[in-house]
Order: structure tokens, then C-alpha cells, then sequence
């Protein structure tokens, strides 16, 4: 370079020092990124349940609420195919069983998988029935039988 400079030596250079490799920053990205998915994963599970068991505590919920007489909350329960179904006075009809009702077991769907759970729940008097639960912004009654 040449020119009128304001000092009488030449101007420093920007990187005076050796170049440093930064590998260790890249590895520790490949390996961090999916380290923190898979955690993100298992915390999910810790804080919303596995399938099973929220197909457990909905059906619980629900079961609890037509039998309090709180059908508006049942309702809301219920996925968009029965919302669209049934009204808010038909539901009682549908679901409603005498005496309390306690859940006896939770299996995926053989045709479905993990995307909608079995429900099968007794009644006080010895009858059972499968409800069926699904995903649907949210584990929601879709259907009896």
C-alpha cells in the first residue's frame, strides 16, 4: 500500500495471530441439535402424559361430567364428527349410562395406531363399553360402542 499515512510505520495487519480451528463448535452443533430434539421429545411426554394415559384421564373427565349433569363440558369433549353428530341434549342419550363408570384399559386402534386409543370402561352394574379416543387438538371422545 502506498499513500500518505498518518504514522511512519505501515499499517498494522487486521489478524496478527495464528488461524484457529473451530471444529469443536461444528461437532458440538451436529450433535447438540438432535441431543435437544430428543429432549424436547421426553420433556413432552413428562408434562402431557403418554397417549394412553390421556386417552385415560379425557374418557375420566368426560364419564365425570355427564355424570354430574354437566353435558356442555362433555360436549366440548367430544371430537368434531360427533360435535357435528350430535347436539348437546343428544349426548346424554348416546353416552349416558346409570350408576359411576371407572376405566379398565387403553389399547391402540389395530387399524389406526397410536393416532386413536380403545377405551374400555365399566359401569357399576357390570356393563362395558369402548369408547373411542382420538387426537384431535387434543386427546376427544369420538365415538361408543
Amino acid at each position: 500500500m502506498s499513500g500518505p499515512f498518518l504514522y511512519d510505520e505501515d499499517p498494522a495487519p487486521l489478524h496478527t495471530g495464528t488461524p484457529r480451528a473451530r471444529k469443536g463448535w461444528l461437532i458440538g452443533g451436529l450433535v447438540g441439535v438432535p441431543l435437544v430434539a430428543v429432549g424436547m421429545v421426553a420433556a413432552l411426554y413428562l408434562v402431557q402424559g403418554s397417549p394412553e394415559e390421556q386417552a385415560t384421564q379425557v374418557t375420566g373427565v368426560f364419564l365425570a361430567a355427564l355424570a354430574a349433569g354437566d353435558s356442555e363440558t362433555a360436549y366440548q369433549l367430544l371430537c368434531e364428527d360427533e360435535r357435528a353428530r350430535l347436539d348437546v341434549d343428544g349426548l346424554d342419550e348416546e353416552y349416558l349410562r346409570p350408576g359411576a363408570a371407572e376405566v379398565i384399559g387403553v389399547e391402540d386402534d389395530a387399524t389406526e395406531g397410536a393416532r386413536i386409543q380403545e377405551v374400555t370402561v365399566r359401569w357399576e352394574d357390570g356393563a362395558t363399553a369402548q369408547l373411542e379416543v382420538v387426537r384431535e387438538d387434543g386427546p376427544r371422545i369420538c365415538g361408543i360402542d
